[in-house]
């Protein structure tokens, strides 16, 4: 390079030079800056929440009667909520009473949504939901803002307002605040239990972790049902109601011996099962198969589903009928 071709400028000298016009952004560039900035805007302020229509009725559920019957005293805890604290005068003993919360509680599949969903839908109701992912905000204080929108929301809207995996939400606060995102959670927990007092409508929740429940919000959900695995009946009942009777096949599937050999597995794993095996017989000479070949193929899914869930970790599958789960207060 020549000397013509570079010129050197003293660092010194250069602090006072003027500086050259910055170029102007490339449309995608600038784009992408708008984007951006939109985004930090959206972020720093409060979520919007929507009502929807819920999507499954009481028809679409498989209970058995213990759990059934405690559903039950729910749907007339709703029914009778304005006669008992209006008219009773129960609101002078419960102030906090105004509404209705309860918390579904047990493993994951166990159709704890589907269950708040059919009550969305026998109440006539509209559910607003939300995740942990939807209130938590980066940005100090935001999630607070969050969680007051959210229950505002239904308020206005009048739906039931779920919060999904609620041990995200409700879990423990920090007692050794050491840095401000532990103060930002517990800020966040205490303004979610202020909103949970002063809420008039219906409040769901949903866990598979009740035990990391902290005991401030334990105690201001009074109804907690746990929704267990489903026992060999109940499975049978599952399969039946998972598997459309528009599948030629079905009357040769035996659900009795399938619901038997899938114990501790719930409802969502047997709606997997039933959609592999449908998926794979349907690319098969299913009319030359028999009872007994058909049905071996969705065994042959069940086993595959034990054995991942017990490789994978999320849940363990068990032998027994009975699943040893934390227990929390029942109704």
């Amino acid at each position: 390079m020549s000397g013509k071709d570079y010129e050197f400028i003293n660092p010194r000298d250069s602090l006072d030079a003027p500086r050259p016009p910055v170029a102007p952004s490339h449309p995608f560039q600038k784009r992408q800056e708008e984007n951006a900035a939109k985004a930090d805007t959206a972020k720093s302020e409060s979520a919007t929440f929507s009502a929807r229509e819920p999507l499954y009725s009481l028809a679409n559920l498989v209970l058995d009667e213990r759990t059934a019957l405690r559903l039950q005293s729910l749907k007339n805890r709703f029914k009778t909520h304005a006669l008992v604290y209006g008219e009773w005068g129960l609101s002078k003993t419960d102030p906090s009473g105004r509404h209705i919360a309860f918390n579904l509680y047990g493993p994951p599949g166990t159709g704890k949504t589907m269950c708040v969903e059919a009550l969305a839908h026998e109440w006539g109701k509209q559910i607003i939901d939300v995740s942990y992912a939807e209130i938590e905000s980066k940005y100090v204080g935001e999630t607070g803002k969050n969680i007051v929108a959210a229950f505002k929301a239904a308020a206005e809207q009048g739906a039931l307002l779920f919060f999904d995996e609620a041990d995200s939400i409700l879990g423990q606060r920090m007692t050794s605040v050491t840095q401000a995102a532990d103060q930002a959670v517990n800020v966040a927990r205490a303004v979610m239990l202020k909103q949970l007092d002063a809420f008039d409508g219906i409040v769901a929740f949903a866990t598979n972790l009740a035990r990391n429940f902290d005991g401030a919000f334990f105690r201001r959900i009074p109804i907690h049902i746990k929704i267990p695995l489903p026992d060999e009946e109940g499975r049978r009942r599952i399969l039946s109601t998972i598997l459309p009777d528009e599948v030629p096949f079905k009357p040769r599937i035996d659900l009795a011996v399938l619901a038997a050999k899938t114990p501790g597995l719930s409802g969502g794993d047997l709606k997997n099962i039933v959609v592999n095996a449908v998926s794979d017989l349907a690319v098969m000479p299913w009319q030359t198969m028999n009872a007994a070949t058909l049905t071996e193929m969705f065994v042959r899914h069940a086993e595959a589903t034990a054995k991942a869930k017990r490789e994978v970790g999320r849940s363990p599958v068990v032998t027994e009928e009975t699943v040893s789960i934390p227990e929390v207060q029942n109704v």
